[in-house]
């Protein structure tokens, strides 16, 4: 099928192609570096761990696709983060030769980031104060990128929670025919009665893609979250998409609501949120899920050699859409409330 007529073309295009010893012959031309490259998986880059005698690197380069002033954007967004809240762990930026952050070539925009050590989130342990340590973590970073402001920032993206009635023609690729009309009446839904809502929220720079592949933590104390990863994402927004971003892939299927409830006694100790927020933020998690599904199902038909990693948050999205349905939106709005109203650090 063809994807929508424009906002996400970097969805529609494989990540870019470059063997390692051009790459390599990159690095020690611009930023005087040489080692061992590994590669890591990623939607739409291309990536790779540098190993040098001294430390480690993340090297990114950008798909041709990405226009210039959204990575500048990326790029600004972590300069900004590490001067505000230096104890974020966030990756910093390497400059080049040149002293620039980001270093143009045929293949695409290079950048060098520090390696941050850690266990990935999604195969640490859970615990209760594991999601209140992210939920610290998500709000203190949206702390830090309060106020900023990038000429890029208002972009579209699909992952966008607000961007949920542009998903209408990605819809036919969900297979399962109940689940398709599911998802079909919720975009409509969406368009017609929450989209206005969600309008009159605060808004602002967020990281928007706080799920578990993107967090590291501590492999002897997995309650301490030691890295943030993956601003690619990156868009302004209301802020609560950005929680219910984070809070669709902290349900636990046991415990539903107090799973998600520790992640907003967590943030909001930091941040609090609003009673209309709150309010939608039920109607927010939903879009989240739906919107993985559509895209995620639309791409893996795409580009199948890379299924497994494109698919890989599908089923932590179908497990909370069974656990919502059995809940309920007022049930659950009224647990939000209340986890807001007592939040200890």
């Amino acid at each position: 099928m063809t994807g929508p007529a424009s906002p996400d073309s970097l969805l529609t295009l494989p990540p870019p192609a470059l063997p390692e010893a051009e790459l390599l012959s990159l690095l020690q031309r611009h930023y005087g570096l040489t080692g061992t490259l590994t590669r890591l998986t990623s939607e739409r880059d291309l990536n790779h761990r540098l190993t040098t005698a001294a430390q480690s690197y993340t090297v990114k380069l950008t798909n041709p696709g990405e226009p210039a002033e959204m990575t500048a954007f990326q790029t600004a967004a972590l300069q900004h983060v590490a001067a505000t809240d230096p104890g974020l762990p966030v990756p910093r930026i390497i400059t080049g030769s040149n002293g620039q952050a980001i270093t143009q070539t045929p293949h695409g925009a290079l950048r060098v980031l520090t390696w941050l050590d850690g266990t990935p989130l999604h195969a640490a342990p859970k615990s209760p104060a594991q999601r209140r340590a992210v939920g610290r973590a998500l709000a203190r970073l949206t702390a830090a990128l309060t106020g900023f402001i990038h000429p890029a920032a208002d972009h579209i993206l699909l992952w966008d929670i607000k961007q949920t009635p542009r998903l209408a023609p990605l819809l036919p690729a969900i297979t399962d025919p109940a689940l398709r009309a599911e998802a079909t009446a919720f975009v409509a839904r969406f368009t017609s009665d929450i989209a206005p809502q969600l309008a009159t929220l605060p808004t602002q720079v967020v990281h928007a893609d706080f799920n578990p592949h993107n967090l590291l933590t501590d492999a002897a104390d997995p309650t301490r979250i030691t890295g943030i990863l993956d601003f690619g994402d990156m868009v302004r927004t209301p802020r609560i998409c950005d929680v219910a971003t984070a809070a669709s892939y902290q349900i636990d299927a046991e415990a539903p609501l107090d799973s998600l409830a520790d992640l907003l006694q967590g943030y909001t100790a930091i941040l609090p949120l609003t009673a209309p927020e709150l309010t939608l933020l039920f109607d927010l998690i939903t879009a989240r899920m739906v919107t993985t599904l559509a895209i995620t199902s639309w791409r893996a038909a795409r580009y199948p050699d890379n299924a497994t990693y494109i698919l890989r948050n599908q089923p932590s999205a179908l497990a909370g859409l069974q656990a919502f349905r059995s809940i309920g939106r007022e049930t659950a709005t009224a647990r939000f409330l209340a986890a807001s109203e007592r939040s200890p650090a």
